[in-house]
């Protein structure tokens, strides 16, 4: 008898935890994951691009299967999954893992809320399905992880892994909800193959492309589980294959097969996926943190003559390059992937759990004292951080003040991973700024009742529910 392939192994370990469960550190982890990604969709919501999304899906048209957050009538559940992806990852406020540096929850989420409101699914299989897709696409990134230049090679060829990876991990979440087989299960990781993709020069040089990345990510897998309903099938090799997965993705680079299978089952990445504190490119946050500990040492605008903001080189090309672009970010989209300005954000004082959505809109971007002290910051590659990146994304802050004097700010864990996890007060903190002005105070009450039984949730149509329809206020946007 073959031994079975990578994606039929996959598919065996969903099949049995479909019926058997996960752990309760994983399910934990899990519910923490459902709020934070619904809080973003509903923060993001009054965006341009979030509006562009809703009106492209309402116009598609089609069965009414799920809700979508900000949209009155029901959708397609494809196209809800495309609609609450493309709001969860828009802020660039949702979790990451590390090394693999992809953002699983919010392709896996809304494809799991999405096929699980479709199939009157019960909370408990949500979270069962979530941990699931989690840790599928987690583990397709790791495969692509290279200990030896010590980053993903999906990064290092441009392409983004979080909606090509979490692509495959919605698919299964998708078919563990809309009860498929273990057959079934491994043929949706066939079709999704040929639905994945990404590319992240956004990230350097503009434009809002990569806010529908985890939209279709979303809808792929909720699409990929509903054509194997309907009798496609995939290659059972579609991920070690001549062809495969990895083959083309990561072409002539070196793959990590057992990152696939080694533990499935038994150990479990999803608790250890960090949550982010600040709205910002993950790569940005130690030097927000650094800001901080400057102010807090007394440092003001006034006193700063230069500052040397030291990262790892990969991270470097996304928050230091082009330094001119960096330095003069024209959005609050734009500043969120600067390094010079979430230093100087850090060092201004900001809201929220010390830096919130509030310190990143189009005007403060462009505010002459925040231009003025990005001039003096400096993105350079630092060795110490090469030495820890990707297990986090260090930042080394050198400042030079008008007295002559230094201040030197090492920041080499980040705050919202195992070393420095969030408390739940601090989540649900995060939770309450994102909704407030969007939903009705009763509604927001509603909501956190029924996220803080999830499990217990006979069915989560109700939930939902409650996050759609027209906002009931205004933030800024950008």
């Amino acid at each position: 008898m073959a031994e079975p392939t990578l994606a039929q192994q996959l598919a065996s370990f969903a099949h049995g935890v479909a019926r058997g469960g996960v752990p309760e550190d994983v399910a934990a982890s899990v519910e923490q994951r459902v709020v934070d990604v619904l809080g973003l969709a509903v923060a993001a919501r009054s965006l341009p691009t979030s509006q562009a999304a809703m009106a492209y899906a309402e116009e598609l048209g089609g069965r009414g299967q799920a809700h979508a957050v900000g949209v009155a009538t029901k959708l397609p559940a494809p196209a809800a999954a495309f609609v609450n992806g493309v709001l969860a990852h828009s802020l660039d406020y949702d979790d990451t893992h590390l090394p693999s540096v992809l953002h699983p929850s919010a392709n896996i989420v809304p494809a799991a809320l999405a096929a699980a409101e479709e199939a009157g699914a019960t909370g408990e299989d949500l979270v069962r399905a979530v941990a699931v897709g989690l840790e599928v696409a987690v583990r397709l990134g790791m495969a692509g992880y290279d200990e030896s230049i010590g980053n993903s090679v999906y990064f290092e060829h441009g392409q983004h892994a979080t909606s090509i990876c979490g692509a495959m991990g919605a698919a299964v979440a998708a078919g563990m909800l809309l009860g498929l087989d273990e057959i079934g299960l491994a043929d949706t990781l066939g079709l999704a193959a040929s639905m994945a993709s990404g590319i992240l020069e956004a990230n350097r040089t503009g434009g809002t492309v990569k806010r529908l990345h985890c939209g279709w990510g979303a809808q792929s897998g909720v699409s990929a589980a509903h054509l194997v309903q309907r009798g496609f099938t995939g290659p059972p090799t579609v991920l070690e294959g001549r062809f495969g997965f990895f083959e083309s993705w990561l072409h002539g680079s070196k793959v990590d097969l057992d990152a696939v299978d080694r533990g499935l089952g038994t150990e479990w990445a999803v608790p250890g996926i960090f949550f982010k504190p600040y709205p910002a490119n993950h790569f940005t946050h130690a030097a927000v943190d650094a800001g901080m500990e400057l102010r807090a040492r007394g440092v003001r605008p006034d006193q700063v003559r230069r500052l040397v903001l030291g990262v790892a080189a990969a991270p470097l090309r996304t928050i230091g390059q082009p330094i001119e672009t960096k330095r003069a970010p024209e959005t609050g989209y734009q500043a969120q992937f600067s390094g010079p300005y979430a230093l100087v954000a850090g060092l201004l004082g900001g809201s929220g759990l010390g830096v919130g959505l509030a310190d990143y809109t189009d005007e403060l971007a462009q505010h002459p004292e925040r231009r003025a002290l990005m001039a003096l910051v400096d993105v350079v590659a630092d060795p110490r951080c090469d030495e820890i990146f990707p297990y986090q994304f260090p930042a080394v802050v050198r400042a030079e003040l008008t007295d002559g004097s230094e201040r030197v700010v090492e920041v080499l864990t980040n705050r919202g991973g195992p070393q420095r996890p969030l408390t739940d007060d601090e989540l649900a903190v995060k939770f309450r700024e994102n909704v407030a002005g969007h939903l009705a105070p009763d509604a927001i009450e509603t909501v956190e009742a029924g996220l803080r039984d999830l499990r217990g949730l006979g069915s989560i149509d109700l939930l939902m529910s409650h996050l759609a329809g027209a906002p009931t206020g205004s933030r800024p946007t950008h």
